[in-house]
């Protein structure tokens, strides 16, 4: 089981893929680099267009770009746009605060009020992470720290938030962290 779709980790790497192009790239750069579907990646630059992350421009030098800084955007404020409603369950309150009254088992539940908490514990995570925090730092990065695909061997900081550093799954153990 994900808790993200693959609709929501191809926008995530768009939106990586346009951070760290100063002048943007289209639908076909974007396609070839990941080797994944220009048809989908055109999908998904289309909402993230309308929904106001990315910017597209016209003309032989087109493409896109990112409508404001990866320090701006939240990882919760993207997947409730794209995923049109992060819930943890179907019960979760979505981000206008209603929840779905489809589960038959609602007033029988015992464990809703805690999974409602465990829920809104999630999203005050997600609120807290940026996207650049996600993406990788190659900014004033020697050449030589730089992996194959041009990327920074150290992922983005999220070893600056403790409650991921200290679990193991994101923390910076054995790598050399990059400032």
């Amino acid at each position: 089981m994900t808790l993200l779709s693959r609709k929501a980790d191809y926008a995530l790497l768009i939106l990586s893929y346009l951070n760290e192009k100063a002048g943007g790239g289209t639908a076909r750069a974007i396609a070839e680099q990941f080797e994944l579907s220009r048809a989908f990646v055109a999908n998904i630059l289309k909402e993230l267009c309308q929904k106001g992350f990315v910017v597209s421009h016209r003309g032989v030098k087109g493409g896109y770009s990112l409508a404001r800084s990866a320090e701006s955007i939240s990882l919760a404020e993207l997947l409730e746009s794209i995923e049109e409603g992060f819930r943890l369950t179907m019960c979760s309150p979505d981000s206008h605060g209603l929840e779905d009254d489809s589960c038959s088992l609602t007033s029988l539940c015992t464990v809703k009020g805690t999974m409602a908490e465990v829920h809104r514990r999630l999203i005050e995570v997600l609120r807290s992470v940026s996207l650049a925090e996600l993406f990788p730092r190659t900014a004033g990065v020697p050449p030589a720290l730089l992996n194959a695909a041009g990327t920074a061997e150290a992922p983005g900081h999220l070893g600056s938030l403790p409650m991921l550093s200290q679990s193991g799954c994101c923390s910076n153990k054995g790598q050399a962290v990059l400032n």
